[in-house]
């Protein structure tokens, strides 16, 4: 009798156990009709197709905000397996080697070398060795100095960084998404080593002991968009970099104390501010829909509690929905925005709808919420 006892007790621990690991997954499941991410990111990538081009450079060059909208449109797209939305997305990058040509973006500077994440992700879709060379080329410039380097940017190069380092948190995820491309796409260390090595460098710089990032070290603000790509450049990272990699431990540990920061900042809306630790600073989209991705992977790939942040990221997720107005744009979208040390210049940044640095981060986390 004793034995029996004690096999049911098993069996019961047991049972308790699994349900507890069930129930740690099921955040992001049965969530509202109109939260669906199946729906939402549908209706942000048909608003994509038809939309303008975003200008970076006084209307020379794709804007990478338009890149990383474009981006999260392929991602969603093949998620989902949505072949007539990847090949619409594909129609509209082919007019910029056509018709469009002038506005491809020059391969000068880390906002426009992002571009090259387009053309390889396309490359993943269709094995078109035309977007994989395109893509390369930007991903090594990035690392091939220029005729007329500074002696700055030479600096940056002899330490084995890009030579369009700056320093800003907008960085790691401009740099990193590319060179983790390229990795994935040709399965060479050496762009994963420049991504990993590089995000090492602005972690050491820029992150504080709460968790959060200036947005440079000049600038000693905890701007919301800024954290934000340094939250997707982490989580991203994270998703790429093998284990093994003597600095991947070191990443993971900085990306859960960044969350662990977040979470206590998140506001009762489920949104976070502008500047995140000014609770009198205005509720703001695109750093949240980007803290929501980077909290949805680590809950999901297990680098997060997911009792402790599955509720934080689902909060987040359903407070955001509601700023898709009617017309698929995203509200309450800080404008861009370049670093300046005046605390009041934040609080001052015009909110916009339809920008893409909102609309981008949204398509992300709809791919997020899909990933298994």
């Amino acid at each position: 009798m004793k034995y029996i006892v004690n096999f049911l007790v098993t069996v019961c621990l047991f049972m308790s156990m699994t349900q507890s690991a069930n129930a740690q997954k099921d955040y992001f499941k049965d969530l509202p009709e109109n939260c669906s991410p199946e729906k939402v990111g549908a209706i942000l990538s048909r608003h994509f197709i038809p939309s303008k081009h975003m200008w970076y450079g006084k209307g020379k060059w794709i804007h990478y905000a338009e890149v990383c909208t474009w981006y999260g449109a392929l991602r969603y797209a093949e998620i989902t397996g949505d072949k007539q939305l990847a090949e619409q997305l594909k129609d509209r990058f082919d007019l910029l080697v056509t018709t469009e040509k002038s506005h491809l973006p020059i391969m000068n500077h880390v906002d426009l070398n992002v571009f090259g994440c387009i053309p390889l992700e396309l490359y993943k879709i269709t094995k078109d060795k035309k977007y994989l060379e395109m893509g390369l080329s930007y991903a090594d410039t990035q690392w091939t100095l220029p005729a007329n380097v500074t002696s700055e940017e030479k600096a940056w190069a002899d330490k084995g960084l890009s030579w369009q380092t700056r320093l800003w948190i907008d960085d790691m995820f401009m740099i990193t998404i590319l060179q983790a491309q390229a990795y994935h796409t040709t399965g060479k260390c050496e762009y994963m080593d420049r991504a990993v090595k590089e995000m090492v460098v602005y972690l050491d710089e820029l992150q504080r002991s709460n968790g959060l990032f200036y947005h440079a070290p000049d600038v000693p603000y905890f701007w919301a968009r800024g954290n934000g790509w340094m939250a997707v450049g982490m989580a991203e990272l994270l998703l790429s970099t093998p284990e093994d990699n003597p600095n991947h431990a070191r990443i993971l540990e900085r990306y859960r104390l960044m969350m662990k920061s977040l979470k206590d900042y998140q506001n009762k809306s489920g949104i976070w501010n502008q500047l995140i630790d000014k609770a009198d600073c205005w509720p703001e989209t695109s750093g949240s829909a980007m803290f929501t991705y980077a909290m949805i992977m680590g809950v999901k790939k297990g680098w997060l509690d997911a009792e402790e942040y599955g509720p934080v990221a689902r909060k987040a997720w359903i407070a955001l929905v509601p700023c898709i107005n009617k017309d698929g744009d995203v509200e309450e979208v800080c404008i861009g925005t370049g670093k300046k040390n005046d605390l009041q210049y934040y609080y001052d940044r015009p909110r916009i709808a339809g920008d893409y640095h909102g609309q981008a981060p949204m398509l992300w986390c709809t791919y997020a919420l899909l990933c298994k």
